[in-house]
């Protein structure tokens, strides 16, 4: 038979506290990790986009996406810096900035010092933005324009224009006004594209995929997600803004068309990221001579 083990009092209690210490330094070490680590943990995605309309002169051509900085309170012109000498780095021939550059435009301290840090981007095809609905929001939209533009990149507002090589082959760029506070106008910004045009859209909220899908367009990049800046394992985000609800994070396809969100690089509302380090992304354009 058996001795029945029994616990005593004092046991009972030590390892009472020890389960609530330990549950304590799980916790503290979770809100370190999400408040101060992974937030700076900034990470560069890489993917080579493959299609058969892609021309042969733009084969190898690399285009780099940031997005979402929401310069404020939790993201600083310092940090701003050090994103703009990692896109150096990876030396782009274009870049895209696919919104929400300030997180309040109207109480940013210093909106003249972000011209300077941006005009440094190098990319010899070009540098393109959109709207977010941060830039409109907080009576941005002028300031945001004044600052981009003074900073070398090309505004597109329902709008598209073309990037041509030197043999006069091509490809879209196409940018929609923001679809929370802005006036989308799908029609009007896909006039006069040829449907041979390989044709890129800025879309920053990741959800008008749906809308945009009836569209002629082959790669829609979007930000707006965060990537939910707080996901747990097997869950997913626990919250996403209103129209990165269905699409959130990476790549997805809707009928012919390839979606891809990035997950920004600042926060908003809370300055917490856990498991959705900030992104900065890399696509590498490759032509697919069409399959037999």
């Amino acid at each position: 038979m058996k001795p029945v083990m029994t616990m005593t009092r004092r046991t009972f209690l030590q390892k009472s506290i020890a389960s609530l210490l330990g549950g304590i330094a799980i916790t503290s070490f979770g809100y370190y990790y999400a408040r101060f680590i992974e937030p700076k943990r900034l990470t560069v995605t890489n993917h080579t986009i493959y299609h058969p309309l892609i021309p042969k002169s733009f084969d190898g051509i690399k285009i780099v996406q940031f997005s979402d900085t929401h310069l404020g309170y939790h993201f600083s012109l310092a940090e701003l810096r050090h994103i703009v000498n990692r896109i150096n780095d990876l030396q782009p021939d274009i870049v895209f900035f696919t919104g929400d550059l300030m997180d309040k435009p109207n109480q940013y301290h210093s909106p003249h010092d972000i011209t300077p840090i941006l005009a440094k981007i190098r990319a010899p095809l070009g540098k393109f933005c959109i709207y977010g609905n941060h830039d409109h929001g907080g009576y941005g939209t002028d300031l945001y324009r004044k600052i981009m533009t003074k900073a070398g990149f090309r505004m597109l507002v329902n709008e598209h224009m073309f990037i041509e090589q030197i043999d006069r082959s091509k490809i879209a760029i196409v940018g929609a006004d923001d679809l929370m506070l802005g006036k989308p106008d799908f029609e009007k910004m896909f006039q006069h594209i040829p449907p041979s045009t390989y044709t890129i859209l800025l879309l920053h909220e990741p959800d008008g995929a749906n809308e945009a899908a009836r569209y002629r367009v082959h790669l829609q990049l979007s930000g707006h997600s965060h990537g939910g800046q707080i996901q747990l394992p097997f869950i997913g985000p626990l919250v996403t803004p209103p129209l990165a609800v269905q699409y959130y994070e990476g790549f997805y396809q809707i009928q012919d068309m390839t979606l891809y969100v990035n997950r920004g690089l600042g926060t908003t509302r809370m300055p917490f990221r856990f498991l959705t380090p900030p992104e900065l992304t890399v696509f590498t354009l490759k032509h697919e001579p069409p399959s037999s």
